[in-house]
């Protein structure tokens, strides 16, 4: 080559070498080489990947750690669009909404973005990348593709998660927390608010907890929680449905919830399952549990209006004894206030004398011959009169009462009892309180000195529940008592913790039947006959008296006197009654009382005054309604009425039920429901469904002054075809 060509060479960057040519390296060139290799390095390090897409969002380079880590080589993926390559992790439902939007919605945009994550699977385990990105423009401004950058998350993610997870659900039973539920709770109303779809809500409370717990320690309590945890897993059936609220709280959301019957099935079976033992580090724990229940929208529209209705349900659970289950209503909001001034008059009461002792007669099944008394205490408020035992027993046990009371009502029974003729028995019922104090003995023995009632004519009522504590002191307890000489009898035997175990050991001289077990005895396909059939054969078997309580009419009395029950208490033979009326029924210490009452076992009756509606054709009456049970009412205040009409009577809260009018006499109608109400948890009769404000509102029926009519008004009203009485009893058309 001549020097001309080799100058013009050089000229432009090629050396001759050997009379070969040669590129010359600038300083730019092995700048962009050491990039090149640090590049490479970063990638072999497995410390992040690149990626790069054109304009339409086509792959034009893919590090080849993350094709292979998602099953491709790197050459199938070139040319691919990037989203759909990644399409499998940004649909994945488990990472968060917006992240998930965010990767095609900001790559569409062109916008540039940052450590958005998506999730894979690689080699079968779960990994999690961050993704950046960055928009790149030609000379002219145009959008010309991505070039972009990945790194691995995983560790970061998961700690992510797992705190996320650590705020919303219980660390102790892996349940959803407060937090989690109160969300829950808030979705499901709002979104069940504009069609009017009903949400329960059960708030669950452990009886005696505290007492394990301080006395076991917390470990143990601990495991007990856990243990309630997966029993209430197991009946609900979704674990995400219930939440641990703190301490040994808990609450249940059903949505869709609208058979009240099935909802309160559900809270026995709760009541049931926790009830049953534990065992627990060689322990056996025994606690309880009480339920309240509130159903939106009838009981409330938000959500902390339904957890404070149920709490004040829950509330009166416990009030009413604890181990049941009570559903809100409005006149738990009075009740409370109610209670607070109750409470505070209770305190006064025992030293004002307003208690006094009733007695309720315990009759032989062959005989009808008395045999001793029930002591019943009974509050006579100075202004409000006869206060139920129902309601002021549970005010004086949160007031710490029951010793006193219970105290008083022993040595006033065994006084009473001193005083009357012959060897009749007087039976008074002892609280779990009573009977856990290790002074329990002592006062019985001083009531009985005191009165010089004989030992063996006083009779100790003891329920179940007793047995829940400590198994030694418990029978320390029973062999103290039965040195002492007095009667023990088991009360209402079958309705709480029943074990046969400790029949073995605990000296019972008689077993009470619940009144639960009585009522249902004459329905058919009843187990109940069975259940007391047994119960008899084993007092007998251990030499034991029964007495079956709750007898109201004369065929509950034959079925008991046929299963061979030996004694009988209940109003078939006679309420109770003040010491000072049984002189003139006592005559030489014999009280023979012939029975007097229906002859079928009734529905109870639940005497009310309360409006009620009542729809007949097109026409809406207002009436009261008098008194009510499961099949039928007594309703007051429209006249002219055949018998055999029927009517819709609306109870009121989306109660609705059809009636046909059986007797009817001036302004009164005896009505026959045509499905029978049921009781709720509390005792109260409902319908078993309700109809739905939504409901009511669609069925294009609007209440104009009497009538009902159409919503477009194009409807034809007849004319109505009663009267209705004036609350000053003139007579009006409806």
């Amino acid at each position: 080559m001549s020097g001309r060509n080799s100058g013009a060479a050089q000229a432009k960057g090629v050396s001759m070498r050997a009379g070969i040519p040669f590129v010359r390296r600038t300083a730019a060139d092995a700048l962009a080489a050491e990039h090149l290799r640090l590049f490479r390095n970063y990638e072999a390090m497995e410390l992040g990947w690149f990626w790069a897409t054109d304009a339409d969002g086509r792959i034009t380079y893919l590090s080849d750690s993350v094709a292979h880590a998602i099953g491709e080589s790197p050459e199938a993926v070139l040319g691919r669009d990037f989203i759909e390559v990644f399409k499998h992790a940004a649909d994945d439902a488990d990472f968060d909404a917006e992240p998930r939007r965010t990767l095609p919605f900001q790559m569409a945009r062109q916008g540039r973005f940052e450590t958005v994550p998506v999730r894979v699977e690689v080699a079968e385990k779960e990994r999690w990348w961050a993704l950046s990105g960055q928009p790149q423009t030609d000379s002219r401004g145009t959008f010309c593709g991505y070039l972009g950058h990945g790194v691995d998350v995983t560790k970061e993610q998961h700690a992510a998660l797992e705190s996320n997870r650590l705020a919303m659900y219980d660390p102790l039973t892996g349940l959803p927390n407060r937090r989690r539920m109160g969300g829950l709770l808030d979705s499901t109303i709002a979104a069940f608010r504009s069609q009017q779809r009903p949400c329960a809500l059960l708030l669950i409370d452990l009886d005696r907890f505290k007492q394990i717990n301080d006395s076991l320690g917390h470990p143990v309590g601990d495991a007990l929680l856990k243990l309630v945890a997966e029993r209430l897993s197991n009946i609900v059936g979704d674990s995400e449905k219930i939440a641990r609220m703190g301490g040994d709280e808990f609450q249940i959301i059903l949505p869709d919830a609208h058979d009240r019957i099935a909802i309160n099935e559900l809270a026995t079976r709760i009541i049931e399952s926790v009830s049953h033992p534990y065992y627990i580090n060689g322990s056996r724990c025994m606690i309880g549990a009480s339920i309240g229940i509130a159903v939106s929208p009838y009981d409330a529209t938000t959500s902390d209006e339904l957890v404070r209705n149920a709490d004040l349900a829950l509330y009166a659970a416990k009030g009413a004894g604890r181990g049941r289950a009570r559903f809100f209503s409005s006149d738990l909001l009075k009740m409370a206030e109610d209670r607070r001034l109750l409470e505070h008059d209770l305190i006064d009461a025992l030293g004002n004398g307003e208690f006094a002792v009733h007695y309720q007669p315990v009759v032989s099944a062959k005989t009808e011959e008395v045999t001793g008394f029930e002591a019943l205490l009974r509050w006579n408020h100075p202004k409000r009169g006869r206060i139920s035992p129902s309601i002021f027993i549970p005010i004086a046990e949160d007031a710490n009462l029951i010793p006193q009371l219970g105290e008083w009502t022993l040595r006033q029974a065994c006084k009473d009892a001193a005083t009357w003729p012959g060897n009749l028995r007087v039976a008074v019922n002892v609280s779990p309180i009573q009977f856990a104090s290790e002074a329990l003995p002592a006062i019985v023995m001083s009531a009985l000195a005191n009165s010089g009632l004989k030992p063996e004519r006083l009779e100790l009522e003891i329920t179940e529940s007793v047995f829940l504590g400590d198994g030694s002191e418990t029978d320390a307890r029973f062999a103290a008592l039965k040195r002492v000489g007095v009667r023990l009898a088991l009360d209402d035997f079958g309705t709480g913790y029943s074990s046969l175990g400790y029949l073995k050991s605990a000296p019972f001289d008689k077993i009470k039947i619940d009144q639960s077990f009585v009522r249902g005895t004459t329905e058919e396909g009843a187990r109940n006959q069975a259940i007391i059939a047994a119960i008899v054969a084993l007092a007998n078997a251990m030499n034991m008296e029964t007495t079956a309580e709750g007898i109201e009419s004369f065929d509950q009395l034959e079925t008991m006197r046929r299963l061979n029950v030996s004694h009988i208490q209940g109003f078939l033979y006679s309420r109770a009654v003040p010491n000072e009326d049984l002189s003139t029924h006592v005559v030489n210490g014999r009280w023979v009382i012939t029975p007097q009452g229906p002859a079928k076992q009734r529905h109870i009756r639940h005497t009310t005054f309360r409006k009620v509606g009542v729809i007949h054709d097109n026409h809406y009456y207002a009436a009261v309604l008098k008194n009510v049970s499961a099949s039928g009412a007594l309703i007051e205040g429209i006249v002219d009425v055949p018998e055999g009409t029927q009517f819709v009577i609306d109870l009121g809260d989306g109660q609705m039920v059809v009636a046909i009018v059986r007797r009817a006499l001036g302004q009164q109608q005896g009505i026959e429901f045509e499905q029978p109400l049921v009781e709720d948890a509390s005792g109260t009769l409902t319908t078993r469904h309700r109809v739905s404000p939504r409901v009511l509102a669609e069925s294009g029926l609007l209440k104009q002054g009497n009538s009902l009519v159409a919503k477009s008004g194009e409807g034809q009203l007849s004319l109505p075809a009663f009267h209705t009485v004036t609350e000053w009893g003139g007579i009006e058309s409806a």
